[in-house]
């Protein structure tokens, strides 16, 4: 009954969530009461028993409370048939009050043993078709009703159906005022606020504030929704803001009046709403929404860890059930069940919601209680309340009619064991209850007011330790806080280890003040740096001693236990509970470190070769007590595989099997050195793969198995680290800690890394190949599940790097381990997505945001509608920007420049730093002036290709024409254009011959400038050459530039004379006329273009001593004739131009 499931915690969120067994958290019991400790003064006027009527219990003591009842209660409950319902409230401030029919009784609950002080009234309640309850009573006063006097109390009551009766002052049982109120529906709570007014509601959650005006008359309205400017408006809207519309069907099970903070509370079946309240307005400040994050988490909690989970959270049901206020927050009443279940059982849950911003915490507790009840129907769940002692607030108990249910909230970790206290005497029934002076107070049939009181003898140990605790120190001297050694005192740190179990031991027993003394003069805060090192190490030992614990009460153990072990014996014979017991007893380790503040203080230990924080090797301890309960519960399901890889395991470390135990006994006993068993089920599986045929049932059934195992025991370490993280976080002040790799993420040999490594090779080389669509789809689940863990931790561990605030030294050590990490993320994917496996890995590659691999799988499914779902979903992290660099990369370049009209911006950015393509985007978006820039702008750059610099200047100018520029800009920058374009003409229009020659591509030769140009217009290789080529090699003196350091009249008396030499000056003689001699000639030609273009030739041609002397007419030179020719056609021309 008190244990649901035992199933490894299950999280999706960082709440601290336990199941059954494994739930050891909550307040010590001496923390958890604070009244008198001496006994209640017995009721010596009652005529009933007043001894509790509860079977026996073990950590608590059920005791009378308060004084005898009054007479007119008991007269009541004595005149009452067996069937007639009674219903009884006990408030904080010391008032009780009970619902007999139409009876209404009110007394003032007496501490001392003289009844008749007490105040009793008797009130008559309207008539109604229903059923009264204790919860349609409310009462008020204008001062604290602890004190208040009789006269200046107020009383409430309204019937089911709305008739309101309403008594001025409880001195005056007659006078009264009374009123219909209609609520919509029939009303379920009455709640006093402050000044004198009262907040009504309806099981349809309708909510009424009322209070009675100077006349006594009773006035109500609806209580304010929303927040002041937003209320009315819509619910979508309105939910932006954290307030929400409830839905037609929803349902009100508690309303919740906190003094302290004057604020309101509600819970429905689909909300928790909260207002701030004064004495004549309300505020709403939130309605949170639990239909999705609180009912998934209870569900979660309760079935998460089954392996048909996804079916099963379908067809479960959750109903809230009351709702109380406590200073570590809202705790939440849930009961949740599976009509599917044989036996279908509701299992009850506490849920601690804690508030911030505003809201309600996405961060919150659910803790699956150890009670259940088989289900009859959801109306008998309601029956079930509880109360809440606050402080400490972590213990609550539930009840109903015919129990008392003990239970810890989760909210912290050193409480007493739950416990059910069942009232089954002849007659007896559970009348309701509450809390006053903080005890949880019941009303019992037979025994009247009663208090649950925890005992403070109680260890909150494990029963089955705190003998073996004991004596497991026994060697250990008598120590008592007068015989501690003082500080100055050196004690071995064997001695030490002792000593702080002893103190350990006095924490467990509630004796906090003697652990305290004890632990300062073990380790004073004022200690040295080398004492702080013996800290860390004692509690690792001591923790480690914890979970690798010997179960000496085990007969079978009996000779195996090391004679000197001073250790925590534990006398479960089973394992499965000794791993639970181990769990629990770390837990209370754990809080006792919290509690005399040695937690705060620990640093660091080396472990596995690397520095690591000392809390979060104690969480590691955790973790692998965790993972052997899943681990064990795996080896009851597949021992032969198991034990196999057990045998292996132990075989490599040499460890011996005594013939009294078994294999698994000696490999479950020492927790922490479970991973081994990894490289053992791989070799087994690798054996079993091997020896039988790829068709067989033992071939896949080995692999899945495997991969279950390693998937179920590493899931479970990691979600105990995820969602138990509040008890091993560090302190605000807390110096800088080392690289945390978790023992998850280890490498080398057998670590977990190498052996996920090993089985990704394994299933897809090896069995995918062989394997059934059937049997593909369940083993890419399992690796996926795999991988998830892989990845995982590398992301611990940058995480790690990253909270140590600045890099600094650490920037190249996060540099290669973010790399690693990359090329790593990307091996394991890639096969995959080769495999076309796109649902996992799209699953794991969003959640590691690895993007390569995200914008492949989209690439060849073609599914543009997905990459933009990744470019809004991570756009925070620059996706869009990545995906343009992969296009651009991949050469994709028309993929990049379609991108869809949301992306304009973004891509616009991206290609101010690819402006060889931003002008495409620009002239896409109609933004021709920018364009035309751009265009120009990387024109003017370019020096490299002659036919792109001419097709960047042809765009350019186009642009330029379409654009909006001013007619006088435009004109100016049109005019550039064609000048450079005149310029590349002389390039464009090389003879055809020449370029052969030259071995050069028009299409793809390299731009060249003015001077080589020249060159090859009037080069020996330009066979061809006519006065048009040398012509152009002049016209294109005008490009060359001064800063180019060329003499522009000795280049141009070359190109010149690379003309004369053109013509055979040979066939003349001295009879011709020297102008008729030269009239066809290159040279002459030359002449008259530059006279017809109106060319200066007394300015512009070398002089004719100048030119003779050019070493290219030296053998021109020999020949008289030609001197005589050359003059007279410079003096013939020159004078012509005259």
């Amino acid at each position: 009954m008190f244990s649901p499931r035992n199933t490894p915690v299950s999280g999706r969120r960082q709440q601290g969530r336990t199941t059954g067994r494994k739930s050891v958290s909550g307040a010590a019991a001496g923390l958890m009461f604070s009244p008198r400790r001496t006994p209640m003064t017995p009721r010596s006027t009652s005529s009933r028993v007043q001894n509790h009527t509860a079977t026996e219990t073990v950590h608590y003591d059920v005791m009378p409370f308060g004084s005898a009842l009054p007479v007119k209660v008991m007269e009541a409950l004595t005149m009452a048939d067996a069937d007639d319902p009674i219903s009884v409230n006990v408030n904080e401030s010391g008032w009780a009050w009970m619902v007999c029919g139409e009876r209404l009784i009110i007394w003032k609950i007496c501490q001392t043993a003289v009844a008749k002080l007490s105040v009793c009234k008797e009130l008559q309640l309207p008539s109604s078709e229903y059923t009264y309850t204790a919860g349609l009573v409310a009462l008020t006063s204008a001062t604290p009703l602890e004190a208040a006097a009789v006269q200046s109390i107020s009383v409430l009551a309204v019937a089911a159906e709305g008739r309101a009766r309403f008594w001025p002052s409880l001195a005056h049982e007659g006078t009264y005022t009374e009123c219909d109120v209609n609520l919509g529906d029939l009303c379920n709570f009455v709640v006093a606020l402050r000044g004198g007014s009262f907040v009504l509601s309806s099981v349809k959650n309708q909510l009424l504030r009322v209070r009675a005006d100077s006349s006594g008359k009773l006035q109500y309205r609806a209580l304010q929704q929303g927040q002041g400017m937003l209320s009315g408006i819509g619910r979508r809207v309105s939910s932006l803001f954290g307030i929400l519309s409830p839905p037609a069907d929803d349902v009100l099970h508690s309303v919740l009046w906190v003094e302290g903070t004057s604020c309101l509370y509600s819970l429905t079946s689909s909300t928790v709403s909260k207002w701030e309240v004064d004495d004549s307005t309300e505020h709403q400040l939130y309605s949170w929404d639990t239909s999705k994050a609180l009912t998934e988490s209870i569900v979660d909690s309760i079935w998460g860890s089954e392996s048909n989970y996804e079916e099963l959270k379908e067809g479960a049901n959750v109903t809230y059930l009351d709702m109380k206020f406590s200073q570590l927050g809202l705790v939440v009443l849930a009961a949740a069940w599976h009509t599917s279940d044989t036996p279908c059982l509701a299992y009850f849950c506490l849920v601690t919601l804690q508030e911030s911003g505003g809201t309600i915490c996405d961060q919150f507790n659910v803790e699956v209680t150890k009670y259940s009840c088989p289900f009859q129907s959801e109306e008998d769940l309601q029956a079930t309340h509880f109360v809440l002692p606050d402080p400490p607030g972590t213990t609550a108990l539930l009840y109903n009619k015919g129990m008392v249910s003990a239970c810890s909230t989760g909210t912290s970790r050193a409480a007493l064991p739950d416990e059910k206290i069942s009232f089954n005497s002849p007659g007896d029934i559970i009348h309701g209850g509450g809390c006053c002076a903080n005890l949880p107070v019941f009303f019992s049939q037979n025994s009247g007011l009663i208090a649950v009181v925890g005992r403070e003898s109680a260890s909150i140990l494990p029963e089955t330790m705190e003998d073996s605790l004991c004596s497991s120190l026994a060697a250990a001297p008598e120590i008592s806080a007068m015989e501690t050694p003082t500080r100055s005192e050196l004690i071995a740190q064997e001695d030490k280890t002792k000593l702080l179990k002893t103190a350990f031991l006095q924490f467990c027993r509630k004796d906090l003040v003697g652990a305290q003394t004890l632990t300062d003069d073990l380790f004073p805060a004022d200690g040295d740096g080398e004492e702080g090192a013996e800290l860390d190490s004692i509690v690792v030992q001591i923790d480690l001693e914890l979970v690798d614990d010997y179960p000496a009460s085990d007969p079978r153990w009996a000779e195996s236990v090391p004679g000197e072990t001073v250790g925590f014996p534990l006398t479960s014979l089973i394992i499965l509970h000794q791993l639970e017991d181990k769990m629990k007893a770390h837990c209370c380790f754990m809080d006792f470190l919290l509690q005399v503040g040695l937690l705060d203080r620990l640093s660091q230990v080396t472990v596995r070769s690397y520095p690591m924080a000392t809390r979060l090797l104690l969480c590691e301890h955790a973790e692998k007590l965790q993972a052997a309960m899943v681990l064990k519960n795996h080896h009851n399901k597949h021992a032969e595989l198991v034990n196999r890889a057990i045998n292996i395991t132990l075989q490599r470390s040499n460890t011996p099997v005594p013939p009294s135990l078994t294999a698994a006994d000696v490999f479950f006993r020492e927790v922490s050195q479970i991973s081994l068993l990894f490289d053992g089920l791989v070799e087994e599986e690798e054996r079993i793969l091997k020896e039988n045929p790829v068709d067989s049932l033992e071939w896949a059934e080995a692999v899945l198995t495997v991969n279950t195992i390693l998937k179920d025991v590493l899931q479970a370490a990691g979600q105990y680290r995820e969602t138990k993280a509040f008890m091993y976080r560090a302190s605000e002040n807390a110096a800088a800690e080392p690289e945390y790799i978790p023992w998850t993420a280890s490498g080398g040999v057998g670590g977990v890394r190498t052996i996920i490594s090993h089985q990704h090779e394994i299933i897809l080389h090896s069995v995918y190949p062989h394997a059934d669509s059937e049997l593909r789809s369940v083993l890419c689940e399992q690796l996926v599940a795999l991988l998830d863990i892989y990845l995982g931790g590398f992301v611990a561990q940058l995480s790690s790097l990253q909270k140590q605030g600045p890099l600094g030294t650490q920037q190249e050590r996060y540099d290669t381990l973010e790399m690693e990490y990359s090329q790593r993320r990307s091996e394991l994917l890639s096969p995959l997505l080769e495999l076309g496996q796109y649902q996992w890995v799209a699953a794991l590659a969003e959640k590691y945001c690895d993007f390569d691999i995200l914008v492949q799988m989209c690439e060849q499914t073609d599914n543009q509608s997905r990459l933009q779902h990744y470019v809004a979903k991570f756009a925070d992290q620059n996706f869009d920007d990545f995906l343009f660099r992969w296009y651009m990369e991949k050469g994709k370049r028309g993929k990049l420049l379609s991108q869809a009209a949301v992306q304009h911006q973004q891509l616009a950015s991206f290609l101010q730093s690819h402006q060889h393509l931003s002008w495409v985007h620009l002239i896409y978006m109609n933004d021709y002036q920018n364009a035309h820039r751009t265009l120009y702008s990387q024109a003017n750059k370019e020096t490299r290709y002659f036919v792109k610099k001419k097709t960047l200047l042809a765009l350019s100018k186009l642009t330029a024409l379409a654009s909006d520029l001013p007619q006088d800009k435009l004109s100016k920058q049109v005019d550039d254009i064609v000048e450079q374009e005149r310029f590349l003409l002389h390039q464009e229009t090389l003879p055809r011959r020449l370029l052969e020659e030259k071995q050069q591509n028009p299409d793809t030769m390299p731009l060249l400038s003015a001077q080589n140009l020249i060159e090859l217009y009037i080069c020996d290789d330009n066979r061809q050459a006519n006065e048009y080529d040398f012509k152009k090699a002049l016209d294109l003196l005008q490009y060359i530039d001064e800063d180019d350091s060329v003499d522009i009249d000795s280049l141009k008396c070359e190109i010149f004379s690379k003309a004369l030499r053109r013509d055979d000056w040979s066939s003349a003689d001295g009879n011709d006329d020297p102008l008729e001699a030269a009239k066809d000639s290159i040279f002459v030609k030359i002449l008259l273009k530059l006279i017809q273009e109106g060319v200066p030739l007394q300015t512009y041609l070398p002089d004719v001593k100048e030119l003779l002397e050019q070493d290219e007419l030296s053998t021109l030179k020999s020949k008289p004739y030609f001197e005589f020719v050359l003059r007279a056609n410079y003096e013939h021309y020159l004078q012509a131009q005259m």
